[in-house]
């Protein structure tokens, strides 16, 4: 099985690869690369992001004919694809950070500033917080409640059907930390700074 890391300059991505290349042991081949043939050939896609919505939908948009290739394999052909951080914000209609930008459309809903309610929560809310499991997901399997996982963000994904919601956490309000709908899988939270239970969570995925 080949899992691909787009590779598409959005900041550092390497504690991503090693926690896929620590899971996959040598069973699973991980590539990370942004080279378009590859990304259609493979099993699974992930699709990492740092920095700013406007940035990482930039650096997507950068490389030719990449979101195209992202949209082919995820939507037409129904491959999972697992977004992290910004990588999931990107799943979105449209991202409120600094100037408005169009996501990639997968998900119906937006990217808003989180309610810190007049600065009484710090942002970015940064470090562990408890997730709450809402839902079957199949990347929660196994995964306890209340589970403790790690994040570093401003902006949060509000999606118009709440139906895809598979995690929430508390911070200013309930924000939405986990996103499944058929085949495409997202994480506010970083799974690969997560511990144990993130790389639990990285092997639900590979596992799909």
């Amino acid at each position: 099985m080949n899992v691909i890391i787009v590779d598409y300059n959005s900041g550092n991505i390497s504690s991503v690869v090693n926690s896929f290349k620590e899971v996959a042991q040598d069973k699973i081949n991980i590539e990370v690369t942004s080279d378009l043939n590859k990304i259609k050939s493979s099993d699974k896609v992930v699709l990492p992001g740092q920095g700013s919505f406007k940035s990482c939908v930039d650096a997507l948009n950068k490389i030719n004919g990449l979101s195209d290739t992202l949209n082919e394999f995820a939507i037409n052909n129904k491959k999972p694809l697992l977004g992290i951080c910004v990588g999931l914000q990107m799943f979105a209609d449209i991202g409120y950070e600094g100037i408005e930008t169009k996501g990639l459309g997968w998900i119906s809903g937006k990217v808003s500033k989180i309610d810190n309610q007049n600065g009484k929560y710090k942002l970015p809310h940064i470090g562990w917080n408890q997730i709450n499991i809402v839902g079957d997901s199949k990347i929660f399997k196994n995964i306890e409640n209340n589970s403790h996982m790690y994040f570093v963000h401003s902006y949060e994904f509000i999606p118009e059907d709440k139906k895809v919601i598979s995690a929430t956490t508390d911070y200013s309000s309930n924000i939405v930390c986990s996103v499944e709908k058929e085949n495409i899988y997202g994480t506010q939270f970083h799974p690969e700074k997560s511990d144990k239970i993130g790389l639990k969570i990285i092997n639900n995925f590979i596992n799909l």
